[in-house]
């Protein structure tokens, strides 16, 4: 018999089989024969007399500490949030870029419209031979975008209006005159061109003939008023006008040897002004 003791106590039992006998209840407990089993605590015996068999208690490996379940909440719930920034930022940035470039690509193709076309040639063949190579080095030299494209379909003439009447650029199309309106605006506006380069054809234009002008601002069609000759120091043929004009001034006679003595001008006005002139009439 083993003695029992006073206080619970624990066994420990190994690969021999023994018996617990509980002596006041004639039972017997066989933990087990094989290896090394789990510690069985005896207690002292409850209200009605009886042994109690206990076993240690067993912490779940899934459980863990307050601390560790909120710190790794906050882990998580941060790297939601710096996601969904990143992912807002790149998305602003995307719509930026795109509305961006879209906006260049219009531009570019409204510049494009209105500056002339590499791969177009005026027709030279009335052009004094001097004034086609200085085109030509004109053409190679970097210049600031046109005002306008000025059009005459009758001599079939298409030519950038650049700002000024310089050398260079008169060498290189036409060019607006200063201190008259801008092309497309209200007024006067003045245009001077070689009478050896791209306004020689303007010795054909006639009454009624169409002029077409186009700027940023869009196409406008104008119709030849008139057209005379004045002196050089004649300037009022620049004068405001009070609907919107196009003055067209070269050098007359167009074949003169040496400098013109001349100005030849063309007055055009846009065709719906042109129209109610003709119905006030």
């Amino acid at each position: 018999m083993f003695p029992w003791p006073a206080q619970g106590c624990c066994l420990k039992y190994r690969s021999k089989t023994f018996m617990i006998l509980d002596l006041r209840l004639g039972t017997a407990h066989a933990p087990g024969s094989q290896g090394e089993g789990p510690d069985i605590c005896l207690t002292p015996r409850d209200a009605r007399g009886q042994s109690r068999v206990e076993r240690p208690p067993q912490i779940s490996p899934t459980r863990q500490p307050l601390s560790d379940r909120w710190a790794g909440l906050w882990a998580e719930r941060t790297a939601w949030a710096f996601g969904v920034v990143c992912l807002a930022t790149w998305g602003a940035l995307f719509i930026d870029g795109m509305a961006g470039a879209r906006h260049e690509l219009d531009r570019f193709a409204v510049l494009q419209a209105a500056a002339p076309s590499r791969a177009f040639a005026p027709d030279v063949s009335l052009w004094d031979p001097e004034r086609v190579s200085a085109w030509r080095r004109a053409s190679n030299e970097p210049a600031p975008p046109p005002l306008a494209v000025l059009r005459i379909p009758k001599i079939h003439l298409e030519v950038p209006v650049l700002r000024g009447t310089d050398d260079v650029s008169l060498n290189r199309a036409v060019g607006h005159i200063d201190d008259t309106s801008l092309p497309g605006t209200d007024g006067n506006a003045g245009i001077a061109g070689h009478r050896d380069g791209f306004f020689r054809g303007l010795k054909d234009i006639g009454a009624d003939d169409v002029i077409e002008l186009e700027t940023l601002r869009g196409k406008e069609v104008y119709r030849v008023e008139r057209t005379w000759v004045v002196d050089p120091d004649d300037v009022s043929v620049l004068d405001p006008t009070p609907t919107r004009s196009l003055t067209l001034v070269t050098c007359y006679p167009f074949y003169y040897v040496g400098p013109a003595p001349q100005r030849y001008i063309v007055r055009a006005v846009r065709a719906d002004m042109a129209a109610i002139a003709d119905a006030d009439r």
